[in-house]
């Protein structure tokens, strides 16, 4: 599902009130746009205000990497994370910036997190995700092949394929993030016929 932008620039959300003036200049400021379930770009809102409980949905980007051995490329995430520091999680994840496509999201994330460039993505679905801080409209890929992805040692940790039976022995222990585990669960047979 692609974004559809207005021909103009988004509204800043929230709307500016007596009580919650906008911020004097939105510059050098993470914009992440405001969708609808369809992807309509509604408004712009910046990284702060999407994390701090907004819950006004904004579009991500997943990607699972495959191996030719059925194995599935895990991420840790940093330890300095102030959500889920240290768990293991999808490959790539990350936020769309306010004027780009999912599919420029989707590769600018996977540069920055695993040095991770030469691979074709196939789209395998998009849901919304709810959860305490936020609402995501998820468009998740997948990409079968012999890769060597390199975590960038900041934001990514380490990384190592997994068997699908060591994540099942896995889930629900506190190891991999809930929404990667309710994720795997609703792809894991379309993960599995791309093998």
């Amino acid at each position: 599902m692609a974004l559809v932008y207005p021909p103009y620039p988004a509204p800043l959300l929230p709307r500016p009130t007596v009580d919650n003036p906008s911020p004097a200049t939105t510059a050098g400021l993470e914009m992440f746009p405001v969708v609808d379930p369809q992807g309509l770009v509604i408004g712009q809102m910046t990284r702060n205000y999407a994390h701090g409980g907004s819950r006004l949905l904004h579009p991500v980007i997943h990607l699972h990497i495959l191996n030719r051995a059925g194995q599935l490329y895990l991420q840790r995430r940093a330890l300095d994370k102030d959500l889920l520091p240290g768990y293991w999680d999808t490959a790539v994840g990350g936020h769309v910036v306010y004027g780009e496509s999912v599919e420029e999201a989707l590769y600018r994330e996977a540069e920055e997190e695993l040095h991770f460039h030469d691979f074709n993505p196939t789209a395998v679905e998009t849901y919304v995700y709810e959860s305490v801080r936020e609402e995501e409209l998820v468009h998740v890929f997948a990409c079968v092949g012999d890769f060597q992805p390199r975590p960038d040692g900041v934001e990514v940790i380490a990384g190592r394929f997994w068997d699908f039976k060591e994540i099942e022995d896995n889930l629900g222990k506190s190891v991999l993030t809930p929404n990667f585990e309710q994720e795997f669960a609703r792809i894991r047979g379309t993960l599995e016929s791309l093998l």
